[in-house]
């Protein structure tokens, strides 16, 4: 028998029918055993997802306002679902807990990891599955960085012991017990941790679209969706907008050489998007497997005479971002100059300073700011094969009157 997580997303959980389809699929196939739900997403335009009600709560609470009606709507969404799946729960208790809480200020995290909480106990009583508390084995560290040995083993450990469970995603545990959550999109994390905890075949990532598109939909109409693609190109997608799954989930299931396949809930017969360590490059494989766009970065511009041949130019510039806490993109260079891309927002109110300590770092002839750019990420191994497609992307930017470097 092969080993499957599969993780649900706020869509796939958004309602009672939608409940129903996710336990269709998981019966469907009895190699899919350990699955991660994330909180309820929502069911129409205009709706609220359960996590914002869930943080609405927690900053009235954290105010002395009444949170309490904010709460109410909150236990609405989660009975009537528990209702229309004919389930029989009472999640009373759960929401006691949750309202004491709120008064007592157990914080901003633990207010939102109750809706994976919670949709997680719905999910195990619906497909018959052990329901374990994530916060038995997902740890973080004391500083709250996260714990990968702990986690890994924990996990592993605890469920060593039921052939079926369900981990809610979103949320792990501090060491003294407290409640912390991963970023928003963290339950994508949960599911790969699980995944390489278990050593299972295949993660099976479920969502809303029919797999990873070429590009942004809300800018080309009828994208076409990618069959299949490498960690590495999918990393570069994710980083630069492209939002079908959490880059930071791709690190743990990478590492263990571990499939990623991402469906689409409301269509699973469509087969998704595998996402592989490497594939083979043959004449049928698409030139450019992606493309991705991000605004609001900036470039620093520096020029020396001969910089060229004065060893330790670069280390001297990279040791004044690092003192300041900046990260850079790329540092594309020349003979004489050297530029360093950087995100705008990082530098805010920075930038007098940085001029001044790079000018006396480097002795550099000028150094300056070029703002409102953005950076246009074309990806794909299949470019390994092929000759001229870089001049193909250029022509078209210049044809549109735009500028690049």
């Amino acid at each position: 028998m092969s080993l499957i997580v599969a993780k649900f997303g706020g869509s796939s959980l958004a309602d009672a029918n939608q409940f129903r389809k996710v336990a269709k699929i998981v019966k469907e196939n009895p190699d899919r055993r350990y699955i991660v739900p994330s909180a309820p997403g929502k069911r129409f335009d205009g709706d609220i997802k359960v996590t914002d009600l869930l943080y609405n709560a927690y900053e009235l609470a954290s105010e002395g306002d009444d949170f309490l009606p904010v709460l109410e709507t909150i236990e609405q969404r989660f009975d009537s679902i528990i209702a229309d799946l004919g389930l029989n729960i009472d999640l009373k208790p759960e929401y006691e807990k949750i309202r004491i809480a709120l008064e007592s200020d157990a914080g901003r995290d633990y207010a939102a990891s109750r809706g994976e909480y919670l949709s997680g106990i719905i999910l195990a009583e619906l497909i018959g599955y052990h329901f374990m508390d994530a916060a038995k084995c997902i740890r973080f560290n004391e500083t709250g960085s996260f714990n990968s040995d702990f986690t890994f083993e924990k996990t592993a450990e605890h469920l060593s012991h039921y052939e079926r469970a369900v981990i809610p995603g979103f949320y792990g545990r501090m060491p003294n017990g407290t409640i912390k959550t991963f970023s928003r999109g963290g339950s994508d994390i949960t599911g790969s941790l699980v995944t390489r905890a278990v050593c299972a075949d295949l993660y099976e990532n479920w969502t809303d679209v029919d797999g990873f598109l070429v590009s942004d939909p809300r800018i080309i109409k009828n994208a076409k969706i990618i069959k299949k693609i490498t960690y590495k190109e999918l990393r570069e997608l994710s980083y630069m907008g492209a939002t079908v799954l959490h880059e930071d989930a791709i690190f743990p299931v990478h590492q263990a050489g571990i499939p990623i396949n991402i469906r689409n809930t409301n269509n699973p017969s469509a087969p998704g998007t595998m996402i592989v360590s490497e594939y083979k490059v043959d004449e049928t494989t698409p030139i450019i497997t992606g493309l991705a766009g991000k605004k609001g970065f900036s470039i620093i511009n520096i020029e020396k005479a001969m910089m060229n041949s004065e060893i330790g130019f670069g280390k001297k510039v990279l040791s004044v971002l690092e003192r300041e806490g900046l990260c850079f993109e790329h540092l594309p260079s020349g003979i004489d100059t050297m530029s360093v891309v950087i995100e705008s927002k990082a530098i805010e109110g920075k930038k007098e300073d940085l001029v001044y300590t790079i000018k006396r770092e480097t002795l550099a002839d000028s150094v300056s700011f070029e703002d409102d750019l953005a950076l246009i990420a074309v990806v794909g191994v299949g470019m390994r094969k092929v000759t001229g497609t870089a001049a193909k992307v250029l022509t078209a930017i210049s044809k549109k009157k735009y500028s690049y470097a």
